[in-house]
C-alpha cells in the first residue's frame, strides 16, 4: 500500500506522517477491519470515499471527510465501534485516524489538507488533486 504524510496547510501542522492509502476496491473494503488500533501518527486514507462505518472494529477512530481539493468538509471525533458514519456528497476521500488525533492536531471543517509523499508515496497529480487522480485520457 502507498504511504503519504497528511499536512494541514491552513494551520501549518502535520496531521499524520504514516498514512496508508486504500485506493483499490479491496483495500477500501478491508479498511481497518482486523487491524490493531492506530498509533499516533498513523492513519488510513480511503479514496474515493464518501462514507465509512466501524462495524467489526474494536476501537474508536477520528474521521475526516475531505473534498477533492483537500478542503475538510466534515469531522467526526471518536467514532465508536459499530457505527455508521454519514454519507457526505461533497467528500472525495476520507481519512481515518487514531482517536484524539483531530482534536490534538486542531483539524476543523474548512481547513485545507495536503498529501505529501513519503517513502513509497506519490506526489499530487498535474491537476493538483488531493489525492492524486488517475491519469485522464484527453484524446477522445
Amino acid at each position: 500500500m502507498k504511504t503519504v504524510r497528511v499536512v494541514n496547510v491552513s494551520r501549518g501542522t502535520i496531521v499524520a506522517d504514516r498514512v496508508q492509502v486504500a485506493d483499490t476496491w479491496a483495500g477500501r473494503l478491508r479498511g481497518l477491519l482486523g487491524r490493531p488500533a492506530l498509533a499516533p501518527g498513523q492513519g488510513l486514507l480511503l479514496t474515493p470515499c464518501r462514507a465509512v462505518h466501524t462495524f467489526g472494529m474494536r476501537y474508536p477512530i477520528d474521521v475526516v471527510y475531505a473534498a477533492r481539493d483537500g478542503r475538510v468538509v466534515l469531522v467526526r471525533y471518536r467514532m465508536g465501534p459499530g457505527r455508521l458514519g454519514p454519507w457526505v456528497r461533497t467528500a472525495a476521500w476520507v481519512l481515518e485516524l487514531a482517536a484524539g488525533t483531530v482534536g490534538a492536531r486542531g483539524v476543523a471543517a474548512g481547513d485545507r489538507l495536503a498529501l505529501l509523499p513519503t517513502e513509497g508515496g506519490f506526489p499530487p497529480c498535474a491537476e493538483g488533486c488531493f489525492p492524486p487522480c488517475a491519469p485522464v485520457n484527453r484524446s477522445g
